[in-house]
Formats: structure tokens, C-alpha cells, sequence
């Protein structure tokens, strides 16, 4: 696991609310993680990182490691948010299949603590925070460096994509319901739910 700890910086005005995303880019040999602060528009990165995975035997164990992973850092940093990467249609069906399970234990994990989710397609991340839909890892991650001010290792793709899935949802939580099983208000999923009882199964 990498671990790249980053102090956070303050504003002038502390008494301006602080929101904490945890971005996740789901894996089966790598999954990557990021956490941002929000404080006044200013965004600042928290700890971003890697679960090696491919070192386990079988899928149980991978999710088993990628589940205890998240729980420790959902506990560690508290985040307010969580943000995942969509699963990319036209894979083949085993790769589909292993990615949604990987997808699945991040979501438990958030839900366990009852933490709003959403989840962005990969064009869209690369969109929000390049301008490109197209773009390159290493565009996205120059540019999520850029964003935070950060100087960031460019071997770690997963983790910068995390990042960059933290800081997307950033720029779009305003826009977009948010899944949940804590909130009530608008936006929550008991409220999507209820005005979008035709889009539920």
C-alpha cells in the first residue's frame, strides 16, 4: 500500500464548513484510493494510495483485503462522501464480472457507515478535470496535481485516478442525486427513490 500523508492547510476563516470525498478507483489486481479536503473551494489533498492486491490467491481474499481496506480508511479520515469509477462496459464478461464484485465491497463499505455514494463513468472524471474525455493517466494525473497543488508520483495511476474521481465529484456533487442510506433530505436515496420509483427495480 502506498501512503503519501499530506498536512492540510488552513483558511483564514475556520469557521467554514469542511467536506471530506474519498475517491475510489476499483480494482481486482489494483485498486486505488485518494482523499481530498473541501474548505471554502479550496481543495486540498489528504492521503492518496494503492491496495496491492494481485499477491492474493483467490477472489474472496482480494475482496476480503479490499473491504478491510476501505473500512480503515472510511475510520481513519471520516469522509462525508464517497466517489467510485463506474465499471467500463466491453470488457469481457469475466473481467465485468470480477470488477463489479471489487465495486460491490467498496460500495458495502461505504454504506456500512452510511455514507452518501456516486458513482462518475470514466469519460466524465477525465472530462471534469482535464477538459478531455479522452485524455491520458498521465494528463490526469498532471492535472490533478495541478488542482492540488501537489507534487504526485506518476507510476501510481490508480491512486492519482482516485484523486481525480474525488476532485470530479467535487465539481458535480451539486448536480447529480446522491445515494445514501443516512441522509433524508433531497438528494438522499430515500428521496430518489420515492420520485424515481419508475427507474427502480
Amino acid at each position: 500500500m502506498l501512503i503519501h500523508p499530506t498536512s492540510s492547510t488552513t483558511t483564514p476563516d475556520s469557521r467554514l464548513s469542511e467536506k471530506v470525498i474519498l475517491g475510489v478507483d476499483p480494482g481486482t489486481q489494483v485498486a486505488g484510493y485518494g482523499i481530498i479536503s473541501v474548505k471554502g473551494g479550496v481543495m486540498t489533498m489528504i492521503q492518496y494510495g494503492v491496495v496491492q492486491l494481485s499477491k492474493y490467491t483467490t477472489y474472496q481474499l482480494k475482496l476480503q483485503k479490499l473491504h478491510e481496506t476501505m473500512l480503515r480508511l472510511i475510520d481513519e479520515y471520516h469522509p462525508d462522501e464517497m466517489a467510485i469509477e463506474d465499471p467500463f462496459f466491453g470488457k469481457n464478461v469475466q473481467s465485468m464480472l470480477k470488477l463489479g464484485r471489487a465495486q460491490g465491497v467498496v460500495m458495502a463499505a461505504g454504506l456500512s457507515r452510511n455514507i452518501p455514494i456516486v458513482e462518475y463513468a470514466p469519460r466524465r472524471i477525465k472530462q471534469s478535470v482535464t477538459g478531455n474525455g479522452n485524455a491520458s493517466k498521465d494528463q490526469v494525473s498532471q492535472m490533478v496535481g495541478h488542482l492540488l497543488k501537489e507534487s504526485l508520483d506518476p507510476q501510481f495511476f490508480d491512486a492519482t485516478d482516485a484523486l481525480a474521481i474525488a476532485i470530479c465529484h467535487h465539481f458535480h456533487e451539486n448536480a447529480l442525486p446522491v445515494v445514501s442510506s443516512k441522509k433524508t433530505k433531497k438528494g438522499a436515496w430515500g428521496a430518489f427513490v420515492s420520485e424515481n420509483a419508475n427507474r427502480v427495480l
